[in-house]
């Protein structure tokens, strides 16, 4: 098994639930100087993985991480939406030409699987709840718009060139190692630190998923043929409030 993006929030919780399973474990985390595997520098799983430190965007140091590989789970994404408005040629380089990397790479392979991983914001805002996987897709960012063009790529390579694919689009994930920005973290946190909570509209709803329940999704995902050539949501259905989950 391949994970890209090992090193992220996500990632490297699903690695470690590979590793903990018995599957040989191969990590793709984003090449820097400082030699850092991201989150899995502090797993206790860090001996067992065979990690590869290389960039999405280049199409060798993807080759090199997949050969040998039989399953990829494609995690790796650049994913703040606000620094999209600023950058969003390196939306368009990492998750859209990043994508068909893998997709490239998998088909010259013969890879028996490509778990793609999508995101919620792909919808943009609600025309309709609870969103389902025809709800129309909507560019409302940069990064929705790269991600988008993600999925399509996705798609195209599985209806051209028959290529196994799933793809799965996890719906507001939390957990450990998520970060301080999101809506979760931030609220302990700040209970923790101050006498106020500050909050932004209290009606936006979230359908919220505990980290190891979105990894059962990705391995639910792999694990059905019927899932091949299809995208699925993995959420709860259900949804709260930002004001009553505070």
């Amino acid at each position: 098994m391949l994970v890209t993006g090992a090193g992220g929030f996500i990632g490297s919780h699903l690695t470690e639930t590979l590793v903990r399973q018995g599957a040989r474990t191969r990590a793709m985390i984003h090449y820097n100087s400082a030699a850092s595997w991201g989150w899995l520098d502090r797993s206790e799983h860090k001996g067992e993985i065979d990690v590869v430190a290389g960039d999405i965007a280049d199409r060798d140091s993807v080759r090199q991480a997949m050969i040998g590989i039989d399953i990829v789970f494609h995690l790796a994404a650049l994913i703040a939406i606000p620094y999209s408005y600023k950058v969003p040629s390196a939306y368009i380089r990492t998750n859209i030409e990043g994508t068909m990397n893998v997709l490239q790479n998998a088909r010259e392979l013969g890879l028996e699987l490509v778990v793609h991983t999508s995101t919620s914001e792909v919808y943009g805002t609600a025309l309709r709840v609870p969103i389902d996987e025809d709800h129309p897709l909507q560019g409302q960012s940069p990064y929705s718009a790269s991600k988008i063009g993600a999925d399509k790529m996705a798609e195209a390579f599985h209806l051209s060139f028959e290529l196994p694919v799933v793809t799965v689009r996890p719906f507001n994930t939390y957990g450990p190692r998520q970060s301080t920005r999101a809506i979760i973290p931030s609220v302990i946190t700040q209970c923790l630190s101050q006498d106020v909570v500050r909050l932004g509209s209290l009606h936006p709803t979230r359908d919220l998923n505990y980290v190891a329940d979105t990894v059962a999704g990705f391995l639910k995902a792999a694990a059905i043929p019927e899932a091949v050539g299809r995208t699925v949501n993995i959420g709860t259905g259900r949804e709260i409030s930002i004001g009553d989950l505070a």
